[in-house]
């Protein structure tokens, strides 16, 4: 839905199974409208799409997608937003570092992440501005043994994203809307935290990227890296963040110094707890730990010791290590809901929202909110309700911390 700063807040359908247009579809029927009357009954409510790859196939077809515009209508609801990032199976299925493939060394990639804009294109409000968020560049643990073959994996990565933004381009020039490709860091990808985003984009993205747009539109250099930053943008996973121990304020300083900015803001939380010295004190938290090990996503551990950090790809490769005496504290890439604080001996990076929020609050640095829980069907047993209760209460959340109307 639209706030009062003219930016849109909701919730990401990844949350829902179905990864055919029919399925997926028939989730958001069956759960969109409670969760509308729920936070948004008199005003439009807008919804942060996830489509699969099959799913964008399927909708792309001319009768599924003036039946999905047709709905959309009547339910007065709106996309502004979607989730590129899954491109296959994400529920049901092991989806682990699958969820990088294929990655952007790929043109599959490509054609699916263009075919998305082209939706949201068709989709958006006119006078709306949208994006799509994306996996970032690929996965460090499969390839990156050496600095030549990073470089080569950036530079081919970068020259695919140019062939997005060289059809960004062109749509808006036609006069459609202005869209943003919102690359989204998170651990082990090729991007993990703001240096390593910003390294990319200063150093291969607009270098590349500039006499790309001069040669495909004759524009001028200054015109080129303005294009580039306006179709190439941030997604700010709070979670993603928070893992990595970075702040809110460094991320957006940083940002702000090289002009860049920040397309959507994904509101999720991990999992964290110090590591205490005692061994049956350090026993109980590993214990609890345990209980959100499941085979369905990749919950990378990153954890931190006086003199800096250790990195599991995985959450079983940090139980194994579980009684190093020099980590001090873990944070697991776990999403969890955003508005509880503490699991027993375990406790949530809930902090690091209410901080983000508080900062979009008093100087809006972003258009585009979107919750993102979406592992609801593999939380323990204790933490689950029925899903558009689920939704309804973090949206709720989110609104009280933005100090806005609650419904």
């Amino acid at each position: 839905m639209q706030l009062s700063d003219h930016s849109h807040i909701t919730y990401c359908t990844n949350i829902h199974p179905g990864e055919n247009w029919s399925a997926h579809f028939a989730q958001l029927q069956q759960y969109v409208p409670a969760v509308k009357q729920e936070v948004s009954p008199d005003k439009p409510f807008g919804i942060g799409l996830r489509l699969s790859n099959t799913a964008s196939l399927e909708l792309s077809k001319e009768g599924a997608l003036d039946e999905f515009k047709s709905w959309l209508k009547a339910q007065d609801c709106y996309v502004f937003t979607m989730n590129g990032f899954p491109y296959g199976g994400f529920h049901h299925t092991v989806v682990k570092d699958h969820v990088h493939t294929p990655d952007w060394t790929t043109s599959d990639r490509v054609f699916y992440t263009i075919r998305l804009f082209r939706l949201l294109a068709s989709l958006l409000p006119e006078g709306m501005e949208g994006g799509i968020s994306t996996a970032p560049l690929s996965y460090k643990l499969w390839h990156v043994r050496c600095e030549t073959e990073k470089a080569a994996i950036m530079e081919t990565t970068t020259l695919h994203i140019l062939q997005v933004v060289e059809q960004l381009v062109r749509i808006h020039r036609s006069g459609g809307p202005s869209m943003h490709l919102d690359i989204e860091p998170e651990p082990d990808g090729m991007m993990e935290n703001t240096q390593e985003f910003l390294d990319w984009y200063l150093h291969y993205l607009l270098p590349l990227g500039i006499p790309f747009l001069e040669d495909k539109f004759g524009m001028t250099a200054a015109a080129a890296a303005t294009a580039i930053r306006n179709h190439v943008q941030l997604c700010y996973d709070v979670c993603h963040f928070a893992l990595v121990y970075e702040s809110a304020e460094n991320i957006l300083q940083q940002l702000q110094q090289h002009g860049l900015k920040v397309g959507k803001l994904q509101i999720s939380a991990a999992l964290k707890a110090l590591m205490p010295a005692d061994v049956k004190a350090r026993e109980a938290v590993v214990n609890v730990f345990r209980e959100f090990n499941e085979p369905t996503y990749l919950h990378q551990v990153i954890a931190r010791k006086a003199d800096g950090y250790l990195h599991y790809p995985d959450l079983p490769q940090a139980l194994e290590d579980a009684a190093n005496p020099a980590v001090e504290e873990w944070r697991s890439h776990f999403h969890v809901p955003v508005f509880i604080d503490s699991y027993g001996v375990l406790s949530s990076t809930r902090s690091d929202i209410e901080k983000v929020l508080q900062l979009q609050r008093k100087q809006p640095f972003t258009q585009h909110l979107e919750v993102e829980t979406y592992t609801w069907d593999v939380l323990p047993a204790e933490l689950k309700v029925p899903m558009d209760k689920s939704v309804s209460r973090e949206l709720r959340w989110v609104l009280q911390q933005l100090e806005l109307p609650v419904m």
